[in-house]
């Protein structure tokens, strides 16, 4: 049997940030000093072991999160880097469902940027302490306290920097460590490798710095403690095992978030980086219980992070090897698995059987026997189970919550290009909706097309360029088609007869709804207010399915309803022709034309969209911006660089990076994600449905 590593020195952290921030640059350095590698990969080189896809090493971003597991002065850190672009927000939002910590990293120039925003609303909503770091300090331009402003006001976040940087851009070497009273310097080592940094007393010229900086650090960690508090008030000497303590449940409490710097690309920080996620993130036994419902009677239960309680865990990703097939990863909360072992998924209510555990590094995976409490792991062998099901024992079913994810935006339709490609298309598009909640596949049965949905344009280029090198499957794309919506303005009332009369037994059935439309973002919702016998109760769910599989199709252009309250008021039945089918029929067709009487009204995706260029360019990227029909929300500047906040139809951004460089001679970037659904203007409607 495996050796049980002790919970309590155990992290499970994720790397987070806005694209080219540098996390799998700090990925690697970290894998090296671990002694997890023996060569340091490169991004730009295409060497990173963290970024294992072709399309990842040919493009030099992070497209899958990677798991990892590496030791750090006996902690076991099992790491997942993160992708940056907001096209693979998904895989970020899974991640943090399931980690107990995470390290912001942040551009020591260009500070919060808006993916970086993101992220740290999603780790909000999970409520994933973290910790940041600010990284490329070897930069023109770079500026610690800037970028800890921006923590402050943009992100809202509670900053203490526990270091200090000494010298600054390219004379950067090393770090003041306020709170050990210490200066870490890094020579650059001639074979380039990542080296420890060399203790000694902090320089003469540093000191009044650091006095001052350490001063207002050790303020602020008090104010969290009232022990320390006291003492603080009182004059006396707080030592750095005090600090430390008091530090760690300031930021486990997310009260405070420790900044650290450094410069992962020369190796400037790494190792104080690690001492501070075994210092300061949580154990899993730090992090409160988990809690979910028991299926059946969706009463609360609560699982402890211990070996000792029933078997629980979340499978949070799935990915298809070709190799070894499906992979599950696992998130286990509670207890503890065999492989070989029988499982419950609770989520499907089927019976599982774990076949081999592994502990993952990348793409290359070790077998070990059991999974404990606190681990990450995968799994071979679960051929039911999807993201966000549970796993448990079947004594003592729990239903975890799942991460939850955004609907896509963006769609084309996909045609194989020849008849060899057909027999395989479906069986590997099967494969990406497995791995990829945000990724959708349809088919239109009034145009005869298969149409694909993703989360912008690189994600859908890349699941196309997937399909051709993973799976062998050649095809032809269309044009992005953007996914509208339908509402209705007002109320509305109409009936549904669905009566035929053949020989034997007729269908019956008479339904009357009334809709009425609900606040933006809400969801679709059905109610039922039949209190007396004219519908008997075991046809009303028939009526909301046919009232749902109805909301799928709008009547302007056939696009799915949202926000719409529909509510069952009356109808009749027949005592002997009355069945399931005749009310799911009458309902559908009641709620079809009551929605045609609601004054129905197409709806488009607006994108929340950040320019950041120099400023001689403004001029130019703001009349094209007004040529898209964005509205410019604010423009901020500092310096030279302006940041353009603007909302904008994602109808209009189709080819926008190309537009964008060719305007700005390719210094300029730009990053969006979908903020609301909004009314099309008369003009750009009458377009949609009449596909001029």
């Amino acid at each position: 049997m495996q050796q049980r590593f002790p919970i309590e020195k155990i992290r499970n952290i994720g790397f987070i940030a806005h694209i080219d921030a540098g996390k799998t640059t700090v990925t690697e350095r970290v894998l090296y000093l671990t002694g997890r590698t023996y060569k340091v990969g490169e991004v730009d080189e295409g060497t990173a072991v963290m970024d294992w896809m072709p399309q990842e090493r040919e493009r030099g971003i992070t497209i899958t999160a990677a798991a990892t597991t590496c030791y750090w002065h006996d902690h076991r850190i099992n790491i997942i880097d993160t992708p940056g672009h907001v096209d693979f927000t998904a895989e970020v939002e899974r991640s943090l469902r399931v980690l107990d910590g995470g390290v912001m990293l942040l551009d020591a120039v260009a500070g919060v940027q808006p993916q970086s925003e993101t992220v740290w609303r999603q780790a909000d909503r999970y409520r994933v302490p973290r910790i940041c770091f600010i990284n490329k300090m070897d930069r023109a331009g770079a500026h610690f306290e800037r970028v800890i402003d921006t923590i402050r006001h943009r992100l809202k976040g509670n900053p203490v920097h526990i270091q200090y940087p000494i010298g600054s851009e390219d004379s950067f070497h090393g770090v003041l460590d306020l709170v050990g009273g210490r200066a870490l310097v890094y020579e650059r080592a001639a074979n380039g490798l990542p080296r420890l940094g060399e203790e000694g007393p902090i320089p003469p010229e540093y000191q009044e710095e650091f006095e001052r900086h350490r001063g207002e650090m050790v303020e602020k960690i008090a104010e969290t403690d009232e022990t320390l508090l006291i003492k603080y008030l009182e004059g006396k000497e707080i030592d750095e095992e005090e600090l430390v303590r008091a530090l760690r449940k300031a930021t486990i409490s997310l009260r405070l978030v420790p900044v650290l710097c450094g410069t992962a690309l020369h190796n400037v920080g790494i190792d104080p980086l690690l001492d501070a996620i075994v210092r300061y993130l949580p154990s899993p036994e730090d992090m409160p219980p988990v809690v979910g419902i028991r299926p059946g009677n969706g009463l609360e239960k609560v699982r402890e992070p211990r070996d000792s309680e029933p078997f629980s865990a979340l499978a949070f990703k799935v990915a298809i090897d070709p190799f070894v097939g499906r992979l599950v990863y696992l998130r286990v909360y509670s207890g503890h698995a065999r492989a070989g072992s029988s499982v419950y998924n609770a989520t499907q209510g089927k019976r599982e059987r774990l076949g081999r555990v592994l502990r993952l590094h990348a793409n290359h995976r070790e077998e070990v026997n059991e999974v404990w409490a606190g681990n990450i792991a995968a799994a071979i062998g679960l051929k039911n189970t999807s993201t966000g099901d549970t796993l448990c024992d079947a004594n003592a079913p729990i239903v975890l919550e799942p991460p939850s994810f955004p609907q896509p935006v963006i769609s084309v339709a996909i045609e194989p290009r020849s008849r060899a490609d057909q027999d395989h298309l479906a069986d590997a598009l099967g494969k990406l909706v497995e791995e990829d909640p945000t990724f959708k596949v349809r088919y239109d049965s009034e145009t005869g097309q298969t149409l694909i949905s993703g989360m912008g344009e690189l994600h859908l280029d890349v699941l196309i360029d997937r399909l051709r090198r993973e799976f062998g499957v050649e095809a032809n794309v269309g044009r992005p088609r953007v996914s509208y919506r339908e509402a209705i303005t007002r109320p509305a009332k109409a009936e549904g007869r669905f009566i035929r009369q053949t020989g034997g037994h007729g269908q019956y059935g008479v339904v009357l709804l009334e809709v009425e439309p609900l606040e933006r973002g809400s969801g679709n919702r059905f109610e039922s207010r039949i209190t007396g016998g004219n519908i008997p109760r075991e046809y009303i769910p028939a009526v909301e399915a046919g009232v749902k599989e109805a909301m799928e199709n709008g009547p302007l252009a056939g696009y799915a309803l949202v926000d719409v309250k529909a509510t069952l008021v009356d109808g009749s039945y027949h005592p002997v022709d009355s069945s399931e089918l005749a009310f799911k029929a009458a309902g559908n067709l009641a709620l079809r034309e009551a929605v045609r009487r609601a004054s129905p009204e197409l709806l488009e995706p607006i994108m929340e969209m950040e320019v950041v260029t120099p400023g001689e360019f403004l001029g130019d990227v703001l009349a094209d911006l007004t040529s898209r029909r964005a509205h410019i929300k604010s423009i901020e500047g500092e310096e030279d660089i302006q940041t353009v906040s603007a909302l904008v139809s994602l109808a209009e951004t189709f080819g926008y990076a190309t537009a964008l460089r060719s305007l700005t001679q390719g210094r300029a970037t730009y990053s969006m994600e979908f903020k609301r659904y909004q009314p099309v203007p008369e003009e750009t409607r009458e377009k949609v449905l009449h596909g001029s």
